[in-house]
């Protein structure tokens, strides 16, 4: 299996949809197809049940997705880790959970909405409108085993994926005030004003002895 392929079925597993997912990927849904069906040739089994109406994933086909969302991360970790091996300088690799704020601060949360969406002139919205406005159900984040939770949502794995899903109507998102900078021009971010602050905080382990996470503590700390 090619790893373009498993990027294709992960995104087909995913929509459980053709068309959105090739629109999801950059490409003509008539090469996702093709290539979806080769895969299914070349393993000798069916991993989509395909309809008019629906697509539905096989029990080979959930087993694959599970195997091919780790395969695919442990690809995009090995290619950072050899790209940081070959720079041979101290690097500091800070995680945060999708969505949350680049700097250490408390912060307010926005509803990034598409410019036509009917509350997108609005300067400020509640949560409750924000879940009656017509449109798509929250997306879903994955979970720390790369699962997603069940739900009507779509499943996204980045910002980028995110807010492209949400200029296209597939989906909806309440984030931190500081996740929204810089949006697409095709999207703008209303405060929500009663929904809870969002404390960023950093981390660390308390027995680490590293100079380069201390001196970033300090610099935090200090700003």
């Amino acid at each position: 299996m090619e790893m373009r392929e498993l990027r294709y079925f992960v995104a087909v597993a995913e929509e459980l949809h053709f068309g959105r997912a090739a629109e999801r990927l950059g490409i003509a849904q008539p090469a996702l197809s093709r290539a979806l069906a080769g895969l299914e040739r070349r393993l000798g089994v069916v991993l989509l049940e395909r309809s008019s109406r629906r697509v539905r994933l096989t029990d080979a086909g959930a087993v694959l997705l599970t195997e091919a969302r780790a395969i695919l991360a442990a690809a995009e970790a090995a290619e950072r880790r050899t790209r940081e091996a070959a720079e041979r300088r101290p690097r500091i690799a800070l995680a945060v959970k999708a969505g949350t704020a680049g700097e250490l601060l408390a912060e307010g949360q926005v509803a990034v909405l598409p410019g036509d969406h009917p509350l997108a002139g609005r300067t400020a919205v509640s949560q409750a409108e924000v879940t009656a406005a017509p449109g798509p159900p929250p997306a879903r984040w994955p979970a720390p085993d790369g699962s997603c939770p069940e739900g009507p949502g779509v499943a996204v794995r980045n910002l980028t994926q995110l807010f492209q899903l949400i200029a296209l109507g597939r989906a909806t998102v309440v984030l931190p005030a500081s996740a929204a900078v810089d949006l697409r021009r095709d999207l703008v971010a209303v405060p929500v004003t009663d929904a809870p602050p969002v404390t960023t905080v950093l981390a660390w382990l308390p027995e680490s002895r590293s100079r380069p996470i201390a001196d970033l503590v300090r610099v935090a700390a200090t700003a």
